[in-house]
């Protein structure tokens, strides 16, 4: 090993200080053993730094350009245009970042300074650790154990390099000073439909490219195809493109794309954001000299419940195993990697919630529980509301939204639901816990709803269900 110059030896070392990692951190502490934090990157999680929290803040700066916009509709007119100032959005979309992002680097600042290095980690074996930076001193950290916590980066298809720094991730959208003119989106994931229709309500021309017609997370065939139409209805948004060329002219971006009608359409951006998915990060560490068993992404196979790999002391939490990548996900596997790898080799499994995601477009878009893709043909009964008369939802001129909620057919218990409406991020946290408390759609139905009120939409949905279970 070149510039080897000391031997670190710890009870659980730990690579990647974010929520994760943080958590393993904390959770091997408690655990009564010592614990290292190995961080090659800047601190901060990626939800503060580039992810959920910078990307909420240009949201909220979309929602209130569209509120301006559209007050007409109650009487209430503003006069004149509504200015957008680009240099004042994104000043306030950094400063907030940087203010969530030293929230986080505080909390790391008060862990001890022998219980964190900075490098990258690469292993030499099972327990064995060589940490550093290319070219620079190497660290050799002994641990009797190690967590896997080296999340996950955006990645980026090999064909869309054309475009060389016309291309973005959108890691870099929070370091822009102000607005571009254009962005094509490729991808309308969670990233893809935040973001674009973020800054298509910001003045900025925008173009979302999908394949296979699907719109975020969405299964349900009903739902998706919904809420193809709604987002259509606002931007550009082509869910099944045909791309026929991809190129750089100068400073823009050049994309030949066939329209459903069959005719052929060439536009320039400034940017073309590519929202295509996250890769783990684990090549570079050196997996292949663990013995583990790694899946065609290079993942070491684990136990979801336990994030054991194999019954190795090593264990993958976050987003380094891609299981769910959400943070509060990321948060509870590194809770529970930590304390099983301080009781090591007696591991138990973690806390397992109910399944929750959100996309925070408008309307917003929820999954609880079973997807319509997981639930088994013919054994559950499926109940619907459309917010579009529904009362609460009309009165705001926010009533757009078709909401979908699945119930077994021989218990009548709830299984999950997806939607897209008003407020979904507010239902979807009753409709978790109703899942993760096993209720049944009569048990539900005999919760409170208040009147006059967006859940009430959600009360009509159970009723069509409960209707069908007595049929």
């Amino acid at each position: 090993m070149t510039n080897q110059s000391k031997i670190i030896t710890t009870d659980v070392a730990i690579i990647g200080a974010g929520t994760a990692g943080l958590a393993a951190y904390r959770a091997a502490i408690a655990g009564g053993k010592r614990a290292l934090l190995i961080e090659g990157g800047p601190y901060g999680t990626t939800c503060a730094r580039v992810g959920c929290m910078p990307s909420k803040l240009l949201i909220a700066a979309a929602e209130a350009a569209h509120e301006a916009r559209h007050t007409a509709a109650f009487g209430v007119h503003i006069d004149g245009d509504i200015r957008i100032d680009g240099r004042e959005v994104m000043d306030r979309v950094k400063r907030e970042r940087d203010r969530f992002v030293g929230f986080v680097v505080k909390s790391v600042d008060g862990i001890p300074a022998e219980h964190k290095l900075a490098g990258f980690a690469r292993f030499v074996d099972n327990t064995t650790l060589q940490v550093g930076f290319d070219g620079g001193e190497q660290t050799l950290v002994q641990a009797s154990r190690v967590v896997i916590a080296s999340g996950s980066s955006p990645a980026i298809p090999e064909a869309f390099k054309v475009f060389g720094d016309r291309l973005i991730v959108n890691d870099d959208v929070f370091n822009w000073d102000t607005l571009p003119e254009s962005v094509a989106v490729f991808g309308p994931g969670v990233i893809g439909l935040e973001l674009g229709q973020a800054l298509s309500r910001l003045g900025v021309k925008v173009r979302l490219f999908g394949v296979r017609g699907g719109v975020g997370p969405l299964t349900d065939p009903q739902v998706r195809d919904y809420a193809k139409g709604v987002f259509r209805s606002e931007f550009a948004f082509n869910p099944d493109a045909q791309i026929e060329n991809m190129a750089r002219d100068g400073d823009k971006a050049v994309i030949t794309f066939r329209e459903a009608n069959g005719e052929s359409v060439t536009e320039s951006y400034d940017y073309v954001l590519a929202a295509t998915g996250r890769t783990p990060n684990v090549r570079g560490l050196g997996l292949e000299n663990t013995g583990l068993t790694l899946d065609e992404r290079g993942v070491p196979l684990f136990n979801p419940d336990t994030t054991q790999c194999g019954t190795s002391p090593i264990f993958i939490a976050g987003d380094a195993n891609h299981f769910l990548p959400l943070l509060h996900e990321a948060a509870d596997e590194g809770k529970t990697a930590g304390t099983n790898a301080a009781t090591w080799p007696q591991v138990n499994p973690g806390l397992r919630r109910a399944t929750i995601a959100v996309v925070f477009s408008d309307p917003q878009i929820a999954m609880v529980g079973q997807r319509f893709a997981d639930l088994v043909p013919d054994s559950f009964v499926t109940g619907e509301v459309s917010f579009e008369d529904q009362g609460r939802s009309r009165v705001m001129l926010r009533n757009k939204g078709l909401m979908h909620v699945y119930a077994d057919k021989q218990t009548g218990r709830f299984l999950g639901s997806e939607w897209i409406g008003p407020r979904a991020e507010n239902i979807a946290h009753l409709l978790a816990w109703a899942v993760q408390q096993q209720l049944t759609v009569p048990q539900m139905l005999d919760m409170p709803f208040y009147h006059p009120v967006v859940e009430e939409g959600l009360r009509t949905a159970l009723r069509d269900v409960a209707a069908k279970l007595a049929a």
